[in-house]
């Protein structure tokens, strides 16, 4: 039971600690126009923290079932996927200014957390419900994302020629 606990820990303090060093809240940020409705910063740190946690709980709680079935390389495939494409959004908004760039990543993200409640109900069905409140989270990100970009684009200037 050392493995999958260990793995479940580190890859949501990886995606914590990443999406936090990823994510740059600075004037260019500050500067866009935001939807009333868009969370406080603050929330945003606890928000993840709780979220991540729950997948993480879910990886655990799917494990035995996943072993038992042959099935824990799909398990571990489906977090790394979902790892890859949670840490492509934060550069993407922040880091090179492109929100419009972030919006079209979307669905990849949002994709990757539905493939974990989908195929976690297989091995849990309380690691499928853990799941959940990310997919309501990235559902919400995705509105407020495209509502920045909506407020704010086109991000990028033409070049002449």
């Amino acid at each position: 039971m050392a493995f999958p606990i260990s793995f479940a820990v580190i890859w949501a303090l990886v995606l914590l600690i990443g999406g936090g060093l990823l994510t740059t809240i600075g004037e260019w940020y500050r500067a866009l126009n935001k939807p009333s409705w868009q969370p406080p910063d603050w929330l945003f740190g606890p928000a993840w923290t709780v979220i991540l946690g729950l997948a993480a709980w879910a990886f655990v709680l799917s494990w035995d079932a996943a072993a038992a079935s042959g099935q824990t390389a799909l398990l571990i495939a489906l977090y790394l996927v979902n790892g890859v494409c949670h840490f492509l959004w934060s550069p993407l908004f922040f880091n090179l200014r492109r929100p419009d760039w972030a919006l079209i990543e979307v669905p990849f993200l949002w994709l990757s957390v539905l493939s974990l409640c989908v195929f976690l109900r297989d091995w849990s069905v309380l690691a499928s419900w853990l799941i959940v409140p990310y997919l309501a989270w990235v559902s919400f990100a995705a509105i407020l994302n495209w509502t920045i970009v909506r407020l704010n684009g086109p991000f990028a200037r033409r070049q002449p020629g």
